[in-house]
């Protein structure tokens, strides 16, 4: 492949091309890159910017899920026009409308252990954007099998990280994280400032440019940490564990990608007949349009209305059990998962 610059390439770099430490040659590593983005939501959007309009010749991206209303805040691609659309399609053909001579592969899909390790393959460099550990851990593993870096980064509220992983033999996810920390914060419970995505997934393009223009000081082995509301940013250390490095095969147990998964939720005729409907949409979202016999109660207020909740499933004999629904089937696995630690039988499922 001809990594050259053409001379339309090279008025839209010019400011990158007189760049001392950068130049010519580092863009040219650009243009030849392949890089693929998991997740195309609050971080992915301005990963995706930044990538495209630095010259990545090659990007990659892979969402299954569709733009909600309450994305608009923080997901900078995508406009009212675009709810209900594919994310991964609809930010790629923004972006080739931008930056044109980009080539973009879209995977209207949910990452998975079926198909990770064939979706990266031919990868230089792996962005992860997601917002659960489950997906991590499977894009760390699937990056250590074909030795491949990756980008990762996270939010919470006010405060986010990021850091580099599998570069040069430096340390993986699994290193930082043995395992997934408990008690972790969601959006779509705690709630996000909007300009916090763009602040890390700004921070994860530099550190891609970084590793594929092989310039500055990459954050391999070190953690950066903000907190936006207080101004604080600071740098941790940790050090590469070799047992980590030894995975030769994806394993059996990830949890399914996105939270909804077709074959895995029962259909409403297998519930049983006194079984408590729960819709965990904003009740903005309710109040459009809802199923009869459905009672609204918002995920993120479901903590803070859990004794009401469990009040309702004691109506009965045994205990009532719980069909949560949403749009996607996302915000029902999380609630299914927060009132499974009350003991309380709980399914997820998606409004038709």
């Amino acid at each position: 492949m001809d990594n050259k610059l053409t001379k339309t390439e090279e008025a839209y770099f010019d400011r990158h091309l007189k760049l001392a430490g950068f130049g010519r040659q580092a863009q040219e590593w650009l243009k030849a890159a392949k890089v693929l983005v998991v997740g195309a939501g609050g971080l992915g959007c301005p990963v995706l910017q930044y990538l495209a309009t630095a010259g990545v010749g090659h990007i990659g991206v892979i969402d299954h899920d569709v733009v909600s209303f309450h994305n608009l805040h923080r997901q900078v691609l995508f406009t009212p026009d675009d709810v209900g659309k594919n994310k991964a399609e609809t930010a790629a053909r923004k972006l080739a409308n931008q930056v044109p001579f980009v080539k973009f592969s879209i995977y209207m899909e949910a990452l998975s252990v079926r198909n990770a390790l064939e979706v990266m393959d031919g990868y230089d460099l792996v962005i992860d954007g997601t917002d659960n550990f489950e997906t991590r851990y499977l894009v760390n593993d699937a990056c250590v099998i074909q030795g491949i870096p990756f980008v990762s980064g996270a939010i919470d509220r006010y405060t986010g990280q990021v850091s580099v992983f599998n570069y040069q033999d430096g340390p993986t996810y699994r290193c930082l994280y043995p395992e997934a920390p408990e008690n972790c914060g969601s959006c779509s419970i705690d709630g996000v400032l909007n300009v916090l995505p763009g602040i890390v997934g700004t921070l994860m393009a530099n550190e891609a440019i970084k590793v594929l223009g092989r310039y500055g000081d990459v954050l391999s082995g070190k953690l950066l940490v903000m907190d936006v509301s207080g101004n604080g940013f600071d740098t941790f250390h940790f050090s590469p564990i070799e047992e980590n490095k030894n995975i030769h095969s994806l394993r059996v147990d990830y949890a399914p990608i996105p939270a909804y998964d077709e074959q895995e939720i029962p259909s409403a005729g297998q519930y049983p007949d006194d079984a408590l409907l729960v819709d965990v949409r904003e009740l903005w979202e309710y109040e459009e349009g809802h199923e009869d016999g459905h009672i609204n109660m918002p995920l993120h207020e479901l903590p803070q209305r859990m004794e009401e909740l469990l009040g309702l499933t004691d109506e009965g004999t045994p205990h009532r059990p719980v069909v949560f629904y949403c749009t996607t089937g996302k915000r029902s696995r999380m609630a299914v998962e927060l009132v499974k630690k009350q003991g309380v039988e709980a399914y997820a499922e998606r409004l038709e």
